[in-house]
């Protein structure tokens, strides 16, 4: 809760901080970068740097806090948390972190806003910012207790045991800790961090689901390798799909996550775009192992058959459940009528629901590019499913508050 000195300030000046908080977080990466290189060799994704992804994100979720404890003074935005929380305990943040990036930060914005940041709009927004960073810093806290590691120190080697072309842009690797012990359990639908020590002497990290059966032995991640397009290639994709040969050992995270099934016997839909259908695969692997008997919604959208990965591993998950059925779309259109037999005909259309019959109740899972699950979302709340009712999961920085 804001302090009664600093809630009207922080009002008054919210739409000018906001205005002008992407020029801020541009500014405040350069000073931090340049004062702790390493940060950006070692820890932030150089590539979202480039594109600018990440400097959206933190302005996003800065103004979206802020908003937060204006409108509901009373409440703290745990779902918000928990998920900014486990990203960063997946990347091994530590709470002396929060006082470098605080330093530069405030700099940032004294710098952009001038003579408008008066000591009492400092203070303001300094208290905006322990706010947050103190709520954050509790939680991945607890996280790196659950997993029984010191702060930051969530890293195991892990040995490439098989690898599996699944389609020509994304590799399966199946993982085993190094020292020949099975895999800690997880729960279905969380991802791991994976650290690439790349040729310029940069251990880049990235976030993969794990796509496999929660209680199996050894891990799977799927990696869809990022081509050079509108921006520069994936440097950790590109460099898994070329070097993480079997018997390579990596630096693996312990698995972090808050999209997570939970248990319960109300009806699901799972829906996903592209790459983003492996947390589901491991949320169906959950529920065919327990032979459930809840009423799943299976829905994956993408280009073609032949880019679908896990494909016929869905199929298979799906049927053997006893309320399932399973929904393709695919974007090329040659494709579009092909019927997967499982389940009724395909009835998803473009970045939609279209009619699909869904089960009163319903709680909706839904992972794949922005757009995507925007759609799904529009769509859910005007079928009148419950915002609370609807989880979302972003590979990446996450934009979705960016965009609000």
């Amino acid at each position: 809760m804001l302090s009664e000195q600093s809630a009207p300030v922080v009002k008054e000046t919210l739409p000018v901080v906001g205005a002008a908080i992407e020029e801020i977080t541009a500014l405040f990466y350069q000073k931090l970068f340049e004062a702790r290189p390493e940060l950006l060799r070692d820890l932030f994704n150089r590539g979202n740097q480039a594109n600018g992804e990440q400097r959206q994100a933190l302005a996003g979720s800065i103004a979206a806090f802020a908003g937060m404890l204006l409108d509901h003074p009373d409440a703290r935005p745990d779902a918000m948390l928990a998920r900014i929380a486990h990203k960063h305990a997946s990347l091994g943040v530590t709470s002396d972190q929060y006082k470098i990036v605080n330093e530069h930060l405030l700099t940032a914005v004294a710098d952009v806003l001038g003579e408008a940041v008066t000591p009492e709009v400092a203070a303001a927004w300094d208290e905006v910012y322990w706010l947050m960073a103190n709520a954050l810093t509790a939680v991945e806290a607890r996280l790196y207790e659950q997993h029984g590691t010191p702060e930051g120190g969530t890293w195991q080697a892990m040995r490439v045991v098989a690898r599996h072309q699944e389609t020509p842009d994304t590799l399966a690797l199946t993982l085993r800790p190094a020292d020949g012990t099975p895999a800690r359990a997880f729960r279905p639908g969380q991802y791991v961090s994976v650290q690439a020590e790349l040729p310029d002497g940069a251990r880049q990290i990235r976030q993969y689901s794990l796509s496999s059966a929660p209680g199996a032995p050894e891990w799977r991640i799927t990696v869809k390798r990022v081509r050079a397009a509108a921006g520069p290639a994936g440097e950790v994709s590109s460099w898994l799909h070329e070097e993480a040969r079997v018997g390579e050992v990596l630096a693996v995270s312990a698995p972090f996550g808050d999209l997570t099934l939970p248990d319960g016997e109300g009806p699901l839909l799972l829906a996903s775009a592209g790459i983003g259908g492996t947390p589901m695969l491991a949320m169906l692997h959950h529920l065919a192992a327990a032979d459930s008997a809840r009423r799943v919604v299976v829905v994956h959208a993408d280009r073609s058959p032949a880019d679908h990965a896990h494909r016929d591993e869905l199929r298979r998950l799906v049927g053997t459940l006893r309320h399932g059925s399973l929904h393709l779309w695919y974007e090329e259109a040659e494709h579009r009528a092909a019927t997967d037999g499982v389940g009724p005909a395909p009835a998803v259309v473009s970045a939609g629901l279209g009619e699909l019959p869904l089960p009163d109740g319903v709680t909706a899972y839904l992972c794949g590019p922005l757009p995507f699950m925007r759609s799904l979302r529009g769509d859910l709340l005007r079928r009148g499913v419950a915002p609370r009712a609807v989880h979302y999961e972003v590979f990446g920085p996450d934009l979705w508050l960016a965009q609000q």
